[in-house]
C-alpha cells in the first residue's frame, strides 16, 4: 500500500441550523475581535447578518469585509488585509462560497506575513502562523473549508495560484444545509458539478492513497445520488445535506490526493474567456475521463462500485463519462467549448496554459500541452 501522513486539522460541525452555534464555537477558540469575510451576495441574502448576530450574542465584536468578487484576486486580498490592520482582530470567520473562504485565507496570509499572494504560491511558505479561522460554506461546491490552500487569481493573468500552509486550515467548519437553500438553481448546479469533479479527479490521481480513496468514494456516493434531486426539488433538506457533506468530503480528498487534468484545463477557460469554474469543468471533465482511461480505468470502476473482472465487462471510463454528461445536461450546463464562445483557434494557447497548471502534475496519465490539446479538441 502507498504510505501517507494524514493530519486532520478541522473540526466539522454538521446539521441544519448549526450556524447559530457560531458564537459559542468561536468563544471556545478564544475569538474576541473577528473579521467576517462575506461577499456582497451573501451579505444581501441575510446570511452574513445571521452569522454576525450569532457572534455578537456571545460577546464577539465583528467587522465585515465584503469588497471582493467571484474568483478573488490578489488585489482584492490586499484590500481585505488593509481593512482590519488598525482593528487589532484576533480571528476570522468566512461565510459564503469558495470565493469568501479562499479570500479569507488569502487575507490571513497577507495580514500575518506581509508581501503578496505570489510569495506564498505552493505550500509552507508562511513563516508566521495564521490567525485562527472558522469557515461556513453556503454552497455545496469547492470544499475549501476542508483544505489548507487558498486559491487566488493573479490580477494580470487571471490564472489561479494555490497558496497553502498548515495554519491556513480552518479550525472549525460549520456545515449548515439550511444556508444552501437560497442558492439559485444555476449556482447549485455549477457548485455541485465542481464538487463532483473533485470526487472524480481525486479518486485517480498519482498522489491518491487508500485513505483519500475513502473520502473520494463516499463523496461520489453522496453527490451522485443527491445532485439531480437538489435540482428537481430545491427544498429537499436530505439532498441538500448530502450535497454539502459530499462537497466537504471531496475537499478532504483534495487535501490528501490533489486534482488532475480537468482542473488544469478548466482554469485557462476561466482566465481567458471568463467561463465560470463549474461550467468549465462540465465541458472538459467527461473528455478528461475518456483521455485518462488507459491509466485510470480501474480507479473509475472502483469509484462507480463496479470493478471490471472480465475483458467484456462495460468500460468504466465511458460509463462514468456519460454519467457526467448527464449531470451537465440536468444542470442546464453547456457541454461544448463553442457553447461558451471559445473558438477552436484558441486551443493551442489554452493547451500551453493548461500544461503549466500545478494540478496537471498529479494526473494519472502524464499530462502535457499535447494531451491538453486533445482534450480541448474533443470538447469543441
Amino acid at each position: 500500500m502507498v504510505s501517507f501522513d494524514f493530519h486532520p486539522r478541522t473540526r466539522v460541525v454538521f446539521g441544519p441550523g448549526s450556524v447559530t452555534r457560531a458564537g459559542q464555537l468561536a468563544r471556545d477558540l478564544g475569538f474576541h475581535r473577528t473579521l467576517v469575510v462575506a461577499d456582497a451576495g451573501i451579505r444581501d441574502s441575510g446570511h452574513a447578518d445571521r452569522l454576525i448576530d450569532a457572534l455578537t450574542a456571545d460577546g464577539i465584536e465583528t467587522f465585515l469585509f465584503d469588497r471582493f468578487g467571484v474568483n478573488p484576486d490578489s488585489d482584492m486580498v490586499d484590500a481585505g488585509a488593509a481593512f482590519p490592520r488598525p482593528l487589532h482582530i484576533d480571528s476570522i470567520v468566512a461565510i459564503g462560497g469558495g470565493s469568501s473562504l479562499d479570500c479569507a485565507k488569502g487575507i490571513n496570509f497577507i495580514l500575518r506575513n506581509g508581501g503578496t499572494m505570489a510569495d506564498y504560491r505552493g505550500y509552507g511558505k508562511a513563516a508566521t502562523p495564521l490567525l485562527p479561522m472558522i469557515g461556513i460554506p453556503t454552497t455545496a461546491g469547492t470544499g475549501s473549508e476542508a483544505q489548507s490552500y487558498a486559491v487566488i487569481s493573479d490580477p494580470k493573468t487571471h490564472m489561479k495560484m494555490a497558496c497553502g500552509a498548515p495554519s491556513a486550515a480552518f479550525r472549525i467548519a460549520i456545515l449548515d444545509p439550511d444556508l444552501t437553500l437560497t442558492a439559485p438553481r444555476h449556482v447549485s448546479a455549477m457548485a455541485g458539478y465542481d464538487a463532483i469533479a473533485h470526487a472524480v479527479e481525486t479518486a485517480v490521481t498519482a498522489k491518491r492513497t487508500p485513505l483519500s480513496d475513502t473520502f473520494s468514494h463516499q463523496a461520489w456516493k453522496l453527490l451522485s445520488e443527491a445532485f439531480e434531486r437538489v435540482l428537481l426539488h430545491p427544498g429537499d433538506a436530505e439532498a441538500r445535506g448530502a450535497m454539502l457533506l459530499g462537497a466537504h468530503l471531496a475537499g478532504i480528498a483534495i487535501e490528501n490526493s490533489m486534482l488532475g487534468a480537468a482542473h488544469a484545463c478548466a482554469n485557462p477557460l476561466t482566465a481567458r474567456y471568463n467561463v465560470a469554474h463549474g461550467l468549465a469543468l462540465a465541458i472538459v471533465l467527461p473528455h478528461v475521463v475518456r483521455w485518462n482511461a488507459p491509466a485510470a480505468r480501474d480507479g473509475y470502476a472502483a469509484l462507480l462500485g463496479a470493478p471490471r473482472r472480465r475483458v467484456r465487462d462495460e468500460d468504466a471510463a465511458e460509463t462514468l463519462a456519460r454519467r457526467l454528461e448527464d449531470f451537465a445536461i440536468a444542470g442546464h450546463l453547456s457541454v461544448t467549448l463553442s457553447d461558451v464562445g471559445v473558438p477552436a483557434e484558441a486551443i493551442p494557447e489554452l493547451a500551453q496554459l493548461a500544461a503549466q497548471q500545478w494540478t496537471g502534475t498529479f494526473n494519472p496519465r502524464p499530462f502535457d500541452a499535447q494531451g491538453a490539446g486533445e482534450i480541448y479538441r474533443a470538447a469543441v
